[in-house]
């Protein structure tokens, strides 16, 4: 599934509405077998369908499907995944994938980028507890968000982050809940080293510490 704007992280969640016909066959096809399809951020600038390199393997965890045909879903995000060739396009796009997998660091390396990431993001969750929330995805590309999360869920997110010792883990969870340009989203989706990963995002949140509440990149 093409979609603008849209990222699936590893162990993240991505609510859908699906109603175009082509992907309400698909998903009945993905339930009917393995569960999993991949969500890829559609190149900027183009009016084709066409995917960027990267996108997140998913695992429907959830799905309701309603008497018009249409569904909702919640996709689980299980791992990067770089797109290939193309299989074929009807009735829905099927392209061939391979794994991309974390590049590691020495321990040396991530533990002081780790602190640093948990102290921007308990400075962006202290100045602005009404984070964006998830945003909801359509199957034709439109979004809309589900709303700012409470100063409870903001300070669950806060002490959870601050527990996490996985520098990845930290990187795609903060990555997918508190950056809030799409495309500084997909870069950090698309860097395989965990360190550079770590150095992109702590960038990131300095940036919109700086920028104040509400605004993107």
């Amino acid at each position: 599934m093409i979609l603008p704007e849209a990222t699936l992280f590893p162990q993240s969640l991505l609510p859908l509405y699906i109603f175009e016909p082509r992907y309400r066959q698909m998903l009945a096809d993905v339930l009917a077998t393995h569960r999993m399809f991949v969500v890829v951020m559609q190149r900027l600038y183009t009016t084709r369908e066409m995917p960027l390199p990267v996108g997140g393997l998913g695992l429907v965890r959830a799905a309701v499907t309603h008497p018009d045909g249409t569904s909702h879903l919640i996709l689980q995000g299980l791992s990067r995944v770089r797109i290939c060739e193309t299989v074929r396009y009807k009735p829905y796009r099927i392209q061939r994938i391979e794994p991309f997998p974390s590049e590691p660091a020495p321990a040396e390396v991530l533990k002081p980028l780790l602190q640093q990431v948990q102290h921007l993001v308990r400075k962006q969750i202290q100045t602005n507890l009404a984070l964006n929330g998830t945003p909801f995805w359509f199957s034709n590309g439109e979004s809309t968000p589900l709303g700012p999360c409470s100063e409870v869920t903001a300070r669950q997110l806060l002490e959870f982050v601050s527990r996490l010792h996985d520098p990845e883990c930290v990187a795609d969870l903060v990555g997918a809940t508190l950056v809030r340009d799409p495309c500084m989203r997909q870069l950090l989706l698309g860097t395989a080293n965990v360190a550079q990963r770590l150095e992109i995002l702590a960038g990131i949140l300095r940036e919109q510490l700086a920028q104040g509440p509400g605004k993107k990149g």
